[in-house]
């Protein structure tokens, strides 16, 4: 196996992480975790990957390389999306069943609880995924259950603005210019582009992908994005200066998170309802293999992995 290490799998009807071999292909092994692990992320010294535990209040720190399990992290409120600041000051956390918003300070430096919680933020009806700017002045959430967006200032740490959009927003990407925010609608079968470079949001572009738009996946390349449709069974390419679908890929059992390897053209994707791993090679837009994972496999990521 490369050093890089295995790809992971969050089974989040199993409390478990799935640890695939790239290489062989095989499921290596099931970590338990707490119960409903969504979302992942990596700790900014890299040495950790974080599994976020929504219904079991706690996050799971598993060794990105050798998949062990470093420790587990208590009393963190639903934590069911999660994202660090990109200049890592800050671990904001979306509790999607208790409706707010969680930042904690990162301090690794304490082993005990290397998360100090700062300020919680009310949200209206239930947070479900974060994306920040580059500058790590602007926080972007999507409101699932009250079709809203929301932004929040990390300086003041206070909510700036809050617009309605589309039905049931779910995973939410910034271009790389801080300019776009693309919002999947899993309610629909639209992606929602905002122009967020201004004092308030304007609507730009409505985007036909396929029905339950629902999670992004960069390529990499500034210049294409990846939108599962979950509905709709299929994986669409974004072109990022057209704002126009420029390519369709069938993925079967409701295609949900995604992960790009490093070899720029194999895309991981979470076949949620058949409990399996999609292996999609983008060139020829075909799935090549799938892996049986657990129950309701949701978030997807290894070391490995294409820039984002």
């Amino acid at each position: 196996m490369p050093a890089k290490g295995p790809i992971f799998v969050l089974n989040s009807m199993d409390a478990s992480v799935s640890v695939v071999d790239p290489v062989s292909f095989a499921e290596r092994k099931r970590i338990p975790t707490g119960k409903e692990p969504h979302h992942l992320y990596l700790t900014p010294d890299k040495k950790s990957l974080i599994v976020a535990n929504a219904m079991s209040n706690s996050l799971t720190f598993i060794d990105p390389v050798t998949a062990e399990v470093q420790r587990t992290v208590n009393d963190i409120d639903d934590p069911y999306h999660l994202r660090f600041s990109p200049d890592m000051k800050w671990l904001i956390t979306a509790a999607n069943r208790l409706d707010h918003i969680d930042l904690y300070r990162w301090q690794p430096q304490d082993a005990a609880q290397p998360l100090k919680l700062v300020k919680r933020i009310p949200a209206s009806k239930t947070p479900s995924h974060l994306a920040i700017d580059s500058k790590s002045r602007l926080l972007y959430v999507s409101l699932q259950d009250s079709d809203e967006l929301m932004a929040i200032d990390l300086q003041t740490m206070a909510p700036r603005w809050t617009i309605k959009i589309g039905k049931m927003p779910a995973d939410v990407y910034l271009t790389p210019d801080d300019r776009h925010l693309l919002v999947g609608l899993t309610g629909d079968r639209h992606v929602e582009v905002y122009d967020v470079s201004g004092a308030k949001p304007t609507l730009a572009k409505r985007i036909e992908t396929g029905e339950g738009a629902h999670a992004f996946r960069a390529r990499g390349d500034g210049r294409q994005v990846f939108v599962t449709n979950r509905v709709a069974n299929t994986v669409s390419v974004i072109d990022l200066q057209s704002l126009a679908v420029v390519g369709q890929v069938p993925v079967p059992g409701g295609p949900d998170c995604a992960e790009l390897m490093a070899d720029g053209r194999t895309l991981l994707v979470g076949s949620r309802w058949a409990r399996k791993l999609s292996f999609v090679d983008i060139d020829s837009r075909k799935v090549v293999r799938q892996v049986q994972v657990g129950r309701s496999p949701h978030g997807v990521w290894t070391l490995d992995h294409a820039p984002r």
